[in-house]
């Protein structure tokens, strides 16, 4: 093995492939980078001086990544919304800021039919409230065509936004300025402009949140979140499925008397639900991942739980194209002071295929993964500490089938 040192960061590589690994500093803000050009596996930072954070990856359609988030390094106020453009090697080619003087936000981004990009989060800068959802659509080259904001005076924020098939999109997240309690999940749907054609609040006299949202095969929707209003504990995974106008179907809780939560929900293949979050331990005080499927129907068919002593929350999940499934999120079971990024991969009954963990001496977590047309996995840190140029940098990491990447360490602590 040879070791090349970089900086702050070692990379340790078999002799053959250390002289593929270079640190880069770009204008766009692309800060380090060690890249295996046989395998195409990489590690990416991107960001400034100060905090950046990065929540959402999706593909592109010519074989490239779009990344969305929030920085503090760039742009016009607190925080802006942060969008990243690379290539498939997970170079940067451009990146944009959106917003104004105080704090706006992107949870959420996919490429349209036009070849441009939706992003949703919320802003403080514009609007009626404090804060409103805060849509963006773009070219392909991320200059923004239109903005829009929608809700009332209060607290109104979006977590994810898709394009539906009639080429408008379909939004959701959480308001106070509506509904029936203090917080409700807000769903609407717009046209293509981002005209709001219809919007729908669910929930009780609690808090009810939604995180997620997925147009289903019959047209209509499923939205992933949370209700303290409803269900068997002190907060319940919420399932809510509806028609094209948006309409309730059914809704499904999940969970004990403890405290469960779901971030991310996808259809599968068969046309049931797979759903990750985390689950409360009573004994322990600490959260597990959660992962629950469903038939169609929303009923049943298993849970598994993940992780270990410590606080561990799945983000995002997704079917792979085994059949299985890929999710992330963090953990803080590793003896170390702060949370690592959790990957796990399981096949299609939920049972454990492998995990990996990736993470420095600082604070680092996955918030969003794909599987790759190679197999693989791309993966965006919310934020890491523990590598990059400012005090939290966006981390982009392209794995193989098995999780494995680029050794990237430092004081002696590896990525993997």
């Amino acid at each position: 093995m040879k070791t090349i040192r970089i900086s702050k960061f070692q990379y340790s590589l078999p002799r053959q492939l250390a002289g593929l690994c270079a640190m880069l500093i770009l204008s766009t803000g692309l800060q380090y980078s060690c890249v295996n050009e046989k395998e195409n596996l990489w590690t990416k930072t991107v960001g400034g001086s100060d905090a950046d954070w990065g929540y959402a990856v999706q593909k592109t359609k010519d074989g490239g990544y779009i990344f969305a988030g929030i920085t503090s390094s760039f742009g016009a106020g607190d925080y802006d919304v942060y969008l990243i453009r690379a290539n498939a090697n997970g170079d940067t080619l451009w990146t944009k800021t959106y917003g104004g003087t105080r704090t706006d936000k992107a949870y959420s981004v996919q490429q349209n039919s036009e070849g441009g990009f939706i992003v949703v989060g919320n802003t403080e800068s514009f609007g009626a409230g404090d804060p409103n959802v805060y849509l963006i659509c773009t070219d392909a080259d991320g200059f923004a065509l239109w903005t829009k904001t929608y809700g009332g005076s209060i607290w109104d924020g979006g977590m994810c936004v898709q394009q539906t098939k009639d080429g408008g999109y379909i939004v959701v997240g959480n308001t106070e300025s509506y509904g029936a309690g203090r917080n409700d999940i807000y769903l609407f749907k717009t046209d293509a402009k981002g005209v709001t054609l219809w919007t729908k609040t669910f929930g009780g006299a609690d808090d009810d949140k939604g995180y997620s949202v997925q147009q289903t095969n019959d047209d209509g929707f499923i939205v992933a979140g949370y209700t303290e209003s409803f269900g068997a504990g002190k907060s319940d995974v919420y399932l809510i499925k509806t028609n094209e106008n948006g309409d309730s179907l059914w809704t499904k809780t999940y969970g004990s008397s403890s405290w469960e939560h779901s971030n991310s929900v996808q259809q599968t293949n068969d046309g049931g639900y797979i759903i990750a979050g985390k689950i409360l331990k009573l004994e322990t005080g600490n959260s597990d991942v959660y992962l629950i499927r469903t038939d169609e129907n929303g009923d049943t068919l298993w849970t598994k739980t993940y992780g270990g002593d410590g606080q561990d929350e799945g983000y995002f999940v997704q079917q792979t194209s085994e059949g299985g499934y890929i999710v992330a999120g963090e953990t803080w079971s590793l003896e170390t002071v702060s949370a690592d990024g959790y990957l796990i991969r399981t096949d299609a009954n939920g049972d454990t295929l492998w995990t990996k963990t990736f993470g420095g001496n600082g604070t680092d977590n996955l918030y969003s993964v794909l599987q790759t047309s190679e197999g693989g996995f791309i993966i965006t840190t919310g934020a890491t500490e523990s590598f990059g140029a400012g005090s939290y940098d966006v981390l982009l990491i392209k794995t193989d089938a098995n999780g494995n990447t680029l050794p990237l360490v430092t004081d002696q602590q590896e990525v993997q």
